[in-house]
């Protein structure tokens, strides 16, 4: 019984981790804040994460840092001159007013530049996200080698 308590325990736990893997700054709710895992000789690697504005005012995301890379930008992927680019938002990301972003695989993203450490499956690292309205929010990245089954919202992409 008490074999089966614990085991129960550490479930609970568990799982109550993965529920707690979300963040609230002002009127902004961030969900799942992770990043693929890369080859150890990558120098680079992208975040990614979900912004709920519940608020009455749009909110802009700033600028982001993690001491995991030497610099960290936000980038989108965009078609210029027939081809996929990605490029530096400039100015920020505009989080709407009762909306959402999506940073996701194709589309907006964190970029991290000069890995300081390859991004591992499992690893976790911090990451500091600015708004101008909301202000600095601390989240963790988890590293994982497959994007989490919401991550394109319950999109396949597959062909």
């Amino acid at each position: 019984m008490r074999k089966t308590l614990l085991t129960l325990g550490a479930l609970l736990s568990f799982s109550a981790g993965l529920a707690a893997h979300e963040y609230d700054t002002g009127n902004l709710h961030i969900e799942h804040p992770w990043a693929l895992a890369v080859p150890t000789v990558s120098p680079n690697g992208a975040a990614y994460l979900v912004i709920h504005n519940k608020g009455q005012e749009e909110d802009r995301l700033e600028s982001v840092d993690t001491p995991r890379a030497g610099k960290t930008e936000i980038h989108e992927h965009v078609h210029k001159d027939g081809l996929m680019k990605m490029q530096e938002v400039q100015g920020g990301l505009a989080i709407p007013a009762g909306g959402e972003v999506r940073l996701e695989q194709g589309g907006y993203h964190l970029m991290m530049f000069d890995l300081k450490q390859p991004l591992n499956d499992g690893d976790k690292f911090p990451m500091t996200l600015h708004f101008q309205k909301a202000g600095d929010l601390n989240v963790e990245i988890h590293v994982q080698k497959n994007p989490p089954a919401d991550a394109d919202g319950g999109h396949s992409h597959a062909h």
